[in-house]
C-alpha cells in the first residue's frame, strides 16, 4: 500500500466558501483530495443511474488507513485519539499508536475466523473502546458492518441479523447503565438462536457477570484479540465498496437497512466534521454524546473525527451518573472544546438547573454543537448562556441517517448571525430547498417539504436488498424533479434561512392549518414554569385533529388548573389561538429512546386513548407505565 504523509498547510484548514453549482464536482474533489488514495479517481460523481449515485468510482482507498495508520506515520502516534470514561470511573486513554496496534488485532482476530472481503459483522456493544476497534477492523478488512444500539430487543437484534446476512456478532456479557451492569449477552443469545447466517459470536468481557456459553461458537474477545499480532497491512478498496449498513428505528415489518459505501461517505464526514466544528488538528479535545449504535456515532464519534485526527472523549453511561454533573465534570477534566449533544439532553439539562453546570469550570468550551431533533430557542439560548458562557457559537445541524453527514448548519466564523432555533443555511457544497405539494419552491416566510435537489458524497446508497423501498420511500414523492425527499418539513424566513419543522408526521392539520409539533412545543418550553415538552395531534371529530401537549414542569412550578390555562393561554399568544392546546398533561417523564429522541407515537397512542404500542426501543419502558399513572390521579387538563 502507497504510504504518504499529511499534507495540508494551516491556509487548507479555513472553512471553505460555498461552491456554486457548475463547481460542486471541483469542490468535492478538493474535500476528497485531503484523504489518502491509493489508487486516485478520475471522475468525482456518475448520476448515471440515479438515483443511485457513484462517487469517486474509480478511486481505492481504506477507510481505517485513513482515520489511524497515516496520522501514526505522520508522526501523531502519541496524540490521544480517545479519552474513554467508564460510567463506572474507569478509564482509557488511546493513542494514536494504540488504536493503530488494537485495530490490528482485531482485524487479525476477524481473519482467523474466516472471514472475508463482503462478509457482513452485526455489532452489539455500549460504548467501550472495543465498539471503535471493531467498526475500524471492519473498514480495514472490506467488511460491512451493522451495529446495532445496545438498547434494541432480541427481536430486533436477530431481525437486522438476518436482514444483512451477518456471519460474527460482538457482543458484551454486560453494560453499565445508571450504576448497574445490565446484561447484554443473554438477549444477544435469545437472538442468535433464531440466526442460522451468525457462524460466532465474539464477546467482550465488559462487567464480569456470569454468561451462557455456547463451545465453538462463543469466544471471548479477550482469549482471542489479545493473542494477535498488532501489525496488519490493509489493503485498498473501491471507494463505493459497502462500509456499512445501519438500521433506521421506528419503523415496523422487516427493517430498513441504510447502506452506506466507503469514499463518499468518508469523504463528507471529514470535511463536515471538519467545517461544521471549525475542528483543530492536535489543539481541541471534541465530545460528541451520541452512542455508537446511531449514525451519529458512525460519521461524529469514529469516522469523521478520526479522519480529521481528532482527540475525542468517549462516556459509557448517563448523564446523572453518579450525579446530574457528570457531563461537565467530563468536560473540565479533559478541558473539552468542542460539543455536540441533542436537544433532549439540554432541556433535560435545564430541568436539573443552571447551578449545576454553573460549578464547574467549562471555559474551555469554544463551539457548542446541537443534533437529532430542531432545538427550540429557549433550549438554544439556555445552552449558549449556561454552557457556553454566552461566548461560544451553537451549530444546530440537521441531517440524516440517510445523508450521512451533516447537510444544513450554521458554521461558526462564516459571519452569520445566529438565529436560535435555526439550523440556517446548507453547508458549501450541499443544495437544499423547501419546495410546495407540486415541488415548485416556496417564498420567504413560507413552509413546505425540505428536499436536497444535487446528489452529495455521502448520501446512501441504497435500502439493504431492496431497490424498489429505496426508490420508492426517498425519491418517488418528488420524481419528476429529481429531488430527495427528507420527510421533514421546513419553512424559510424573511431571510430565507431555513427553519426545520420536524418530521411530516409530526406536523399537525388543524382545522385546514398545518402546525409544527415542534413551534408548539417550542412555545410551551419558553414559559418559565415548563422544562420540557411534547406535542402530538390526536384525532378529533371537529377539526380533524387537535393538539395534545404533555410537559414536564419545573421544580418551582405548581401543577394545577391554572398553570394549565396558563400554558394553553401562553401557546395562543406565542403562536396564535389556533395552536392552542386542547389537552396539556403534566407527566413526570417523557418517553425517549436512548439517543434521545421522543417516542411521539407512544404519546399519541395515550392521547387517543389507544393500547400502548412496541416500548423495546425505549431507553426507560418504565416511564410509560410512570405516564399512564400519573395520568389516572388529576394531571390531565382540557376544556
Amino acid at each position: 500500500m502507497t504510504r504518504r504523509t499529511d499534507r495540508h498547510t494551516a491556509a487548507e484548514d479555513l472553512i471553505p466558501a460555498p461552491a456554486p453549482a457548475d463547481d460542486r464536482d471541483a469542490f468535492w474533489a478538493e474535500q476528497a483530495a485531503r484523504l489518502h488514495w491509493d489508487t486516485p479517481w478520475t471522475q468525482v460523481l456518475d448520476w448515471s443511474d440515479a438515483p443511485f449515485a457513484r462517487w469517486f468510482a474509480d478511486g481505492r482507498l481504506n477507510v481505517a488507513y485513513n482515520c489511524v495508520d497515516r496520522h501514526v506515520e505522520a508522526g501523531h502516534g502519541e496524540q490521544v485519539a480517545i479519552h474513554w470514561e467508564g460510567e463506572p470511573g474507569d478509564t482509557r486513554t488511546i493513542t494514536y499508536a494504540d488504536l493503530q496496534r488494537e485495530v490490528s488485532r482485531t482485524a487479525n482476530a476477524l481473519l482467523s475466523l474466516g472471514l472475508t472481503t463482503g462478509d457482513r459483522v452485526a455489532i452489539q456493544l455500549p460504548m467501550i473502546p472495543e465498539a471503535v476497534f471493531a467498526m475500524l477492523a471492519c473498514a480495514r478488512l472490506g467488511l460491512p458492518h451493522s451495529v446495532v444500539f445496545g438498547g434494541f430487543s432480541p427481536a430486533a437484534l436477530q431481525s437486522r441479523i438476518a436482514d444483512a446476512e451477518a456471519k460474527l456478532l460482538i457482543t458484551a456479557d454486560g453494560q453499565y447503565r445508571r450504576g448497574q451492569a445490565v446484561a447484554m449477552k443473554d438477549g444477544t443469545d435469545e437472538a442468535v438462536a433464531h440466526a442460522p447466517s451468525i457462524e460466532h459470536v465474539l464477546v467482550v468481557r465488559r462487567t464480569g457477570s456470569a454468561v451462557a456459553w455456547t463451545e465453538g461458537r462463543d469466544l471471548w474477545w479477550h482469549d482471542l484479540v489479545d493473542a494477535q499480532a498488532d501489525t496488519h497491512t490493509p489493503e485498498a478498496f473501491d471507494a463505493e465498496h459497502p462500509l456499512f449498513i445501519l438500521y433506521t428505528s421506528g419503523t415496523t415489518g422487516k427493517p430498513k437497512g441504510i447502506l452506506h459505501t466507503s469514499g463518499g461517505y468518508l469523504t463528507q464526514a471529514a470535511y463536515s466534521h471538519r467545517a461544521a466544528f471549525d475542528h483543530r488538528a492536535g489543539d481541541d479535545v471534541y465530545w460528541c454524546t451520541a452512542d455508537i449504535g446511531w449514525i451519529t456515532g458512525h460519521s461524529y464519534i469514529v469516522y469523521g473525527p478520526l479522519a480529521n485526527r481528532a482527540t475525542s472523549v468517549m462516556y459509557e453511561g448517563t448523564p446523572n451518573t453518579p450525579h446530574e454533573g457528570r457531563h461537565f465534570e467530563i468536560i473540565q477534566k479533559y478541558g473539552v472544546s468542542l460539543y455536540y449533544t441533542a436537544p433532549t439532553l439540554i432541556r433535560t439539562f435545564m430541568k436539573w438547573g443552571e447551578g449545576i453546570p454553573a460549578r464547574y469550570d467549562l471555559s474551555s468550551l469554544r463551539v457548542l454543537g446541537s443534533v437529532g431533533e430542531p432545538i427550540n430557542p429557549q433550549a438554544w439560548l439556555w445552552y449558549r448562556e449556561h454552557i457556553g458562557g454566552n461566548r461560544t457559537p451553537v451549530v444546530d445541524t440537521w441531517w440524516q441517517t440517510e445523508t450521512g453527514a451533516i447537510m444544513i448548519a450554521p458554521l461558526p466564523g462564516n459571519g452569520l448571525v445566529p438565529k436560535p432555533g435555526s439550523a440556517q443555511t446548507p453547508l458549501p457544497g450541499i443544495s437544499a430547498k423547501v419546495v410546495d405539494d407540486q415541488g415548485i419552491e416556496v417564498g420567504k416566510g413560507e413552509s413546505g417539504y425540505l428536499v436536497l435537489d444535487r446528489p452529495w458524497p455521502a448520501m446512501l446508497r441504497g435500502v439493504w436488498g431492496d431497490e424498489e423501498r429505496y426508490r420508492e420511500t426517498y425519491w418517488s414523492r418528488f420524481a419528476q424533479q429529481g429531488y430527495y425527499f427528507a420527510g421533514d418539513g421546513a419553512r424559510y424566513d424573511e431571510d430565507g434561512d431555513i427553519w426545520l419543522l420536524g418530521r411530516v408526521d409530526d406536523v399537525m392539520n388543524v382545522s385546514g392549518h398545518r402546525i409544527s409539533t415542534a413551534e408548539v412545543e417550542s412555545a410551551l418550553v419558553s414559559h418559565p414554569a415548563v422544562a420540557e415538552a411534547a406535542v402530538v395531534g390526536a384525532t378529533d371529530a371537529t377539526t380533524g385533529q387537535a393538539i395534545v401537549a404533555f410537559v414536564i414542569l419545573r421544580g418551582s412550578a405548581t401543577e394545577g388548573s391554572d398553570t394549565i390555562t396558563a400554558l394553553r393561554n401562553h401557546v395562543a399568544r406565542e403562536i396564535g389561538p389556533i395552536a392552542k392546546p386542547r389537552q396539556v398533561m403534566v407527566v413526570p417523564e417523557l418517553p425517549k429512546t436512548r439517543s434521545g429522541k421522543i417516542m411521539r407515537r407512544l404519546l399519541r397512542d395515550v392521547a387517543e386513548q389507544r393500547e400502548i404500542g412496541d416500548v423495546t426501543t425505549l431507553a426507560d419502558a418504565s416511564v410509560m407505565s410512570l405516564i399512564n399513572n400519573n395520568l389516572g390521579g388529576a394531571a390531565a387538563h382540557n376544556d
